[in-house]
């Protein structure tokens, strides 16, 4: 009898968390992503100072108020979010990731990025799609350098707030994540 070792089975468990992932995503409706962001952003601002005194100072603010990620051995992670200017929505986008290495579990979450400049908006519409890691810098804020972070001290391009972790995930693994706008 032949088996397919766990190896050869990576690939389609992949393919599998990606289905379950995009295909829950691709239901959203864009007016209910625009409330749920709105929503989302007031939440973080009201919570946390350094949100709030960085919201005043963007350029640009993108918010993916729910994103899922799952995995075991191989995972994937997914999400559409709404990019603000001026308190006004100027674009829908997604964001995709996926991962490999000690990991399962299952969680959401949301996270916004403030866009300090305009390099940073810019890089969003360049090369079909904004990969993090690459171009801007960013900087994911944790509560520890929330409490520091000022609008004096913000001198980086783009700066992260992960918010509303439920779940558990656990492990470490290499990861990349692509930000990609949506058609209007």
């Amino acid at each position: 009898m032949n088996t397919p070792s766990p190896v050869s089975s990576l690939p389609r468990l992949a393919f599998m968390i990606c289905l379950l992932l995009c295909g829950t995503a691709f239901a959203a409706d864009r007016g209910a992503l625009e409330r749920d962001a709105r929503a989302a952003l007031q939440r973080l601002t009201a919570a946390v100072p350094a949100a709030k005194s960085l919201s005043g100072t963007a350029t640009a603010v993108l918010v993916f108020p729910k994103i899922t990620k799952a995995g075991l051995g191989v995972g994937g992670q997914y999400g559409d979010g709404v990019l603000f200017k001026g308190g006004q929505v100027a674009g829908y986008y997604n964001t995709s990731g996926a991962s490999y290495g000690l990991q399962a579990g299952a969680q959401q979450f949301g996270y916004a990025m403030f866009l300090m400049n305009d390099k940073a908006v810019s890089a969003l519409g360049a090369n079909e799609g904004f990969e993090v890691g690459v171009g801007p810098s960013i900087v994911v804020i944790d509560e520890g350098k929330a409490k520091t972070l000022t609008t004096t001290t913000a001198k980086d391009d783009i700066y992260a707030f992960v918010f509303g972790q439920k779940g558990l995930m656990a492990g470490v693994g290499l990861q990349g994540n692509k930000i990609t706008r949506l058609k209007d």
